[in-house]
């Protein structure tokens, strides 16, 4: 079997600035949950497609938030999109899908969690995180887990994250530590860019690794002096940024049989009241049903 799991945040996003806007009956927007739903509709759909789980930031903060002060909040978030988190997560779970918001941790994290949890099951041939975001690529495992970015068509395993990133998934939060995140609030060091970080990452193996003294690098990489000064002056500033870029293998995600994951259809009943709420149909669209 393979395993879907699903970025729901990032899958809310996509919708809320690519999808038409549309709004229910009382003239709140509702547009990303509708496009949403069609999407992971067609999704549900294929043949290969058994079990199934989606993560979403029920809150935007999060435990990162209390260890690093600069770490991404909700500050920006449109307020339309932001009113339609809750119910994009009340609509998955109509639609039959295990459903995973996240308080304390971020969504990434279930991710995570989830595909560590049932990577080694003998019964998965594959675990599938359809998400294009960088990070998850720490997860990725030769081709058994893999990342799917729905929109482009394109997939990525252990060769695919070496030859994007140059280090392999193990060494990627080593990588956003030292070249930043912008999208995540992580500064980087000074002068440390994607492809010197790479190299050194790849011939040292991870941060903690990596001499203080540039006299001491038997790899040649421009600007080696500077970036090992600056390194060594923010030498604690990187191990926390390593911690943030991180992604936890312990968030809540209670179910621990894989068959709870098992897609049996859409709840008929729960459906048709977002169908009211949404002012769509919704249910029409539906193949299988509990």
């Amino acid at each position: 079997m393979r395993v879907h799991l699903l970025d729901g945040t990032y899958e809310l996003f996509r919708m809320h600035f690519g999808a038409p806007r549309a709004t229910d009956p009382s003239g709140r927007e509702v547009g990303a949950v509708r496009a949403m739903l069609r999407s992971f509709l067609v999704l549900l759909d294929q043949d290969d497609v058994s079990h199934v789980g989606v993560a979403f930031d029920h809150v935007i903060e999060s435990f990162r938030n209390d260890l690093f002060h600069g770490y991404k909040t909700g500050e920006g978030l449109e307020p339309e999109l932001w009113a339609q988190f809750e119910l994009a997560e009340r609509a998955c779970r109509a639609l039959g899908i295990v459903v995973w918001p996240m308080v304390e941790h971020e969504a990434d994290d279930a991710l995570a969690t989830a595909a560590a949890r049932w990577r080694d099951d003998p019964r998965v041939e594959q675990i599938i995180i359809a998400s294009p975001d960088k990070d998850l690529c720490q997860c990725v495992r030769g081709t058994r887990v893999i990342l799917w970015d729905r929109l482009r068509r394109k997939t990525l395993d252990e060769a695919g994250v070496i030859e994007k990133h140059g280090v392999p998934p193990a060494a990627i939060p080593d990588l956003l530590a030292l070249v930043g995140d912008t999208a995540d609030g992580i500064p980087g060091i000074p002068r440390w860019g994607a492809k010197s970080a790479a190299a050194v990452l790849a011939h040292f193996g991870s941060l903690e690794a990596i001499p203080l003294d540039a006299d001491a690098w038997d790899i040649k990489v421009r600007g080696a002096a500077t970036l090992a000064t600056n390194l060594a002056a923010q030498r604690e500033d990187a191990a926390l940024y390593k911690v943030l870029a991180t992604l936890r293998e312990d968030a809540t995600v209670p179910e621990q049989d894989l068959d709870e994951l098992e897609w049996r259809g859409a709840d008929r009943e729960a459906l048709a009241a977002i169908d009211a709420e949404l002012g769509d149909t919704m249910s029409a669209r539906v193949t299988r049903w509990r």
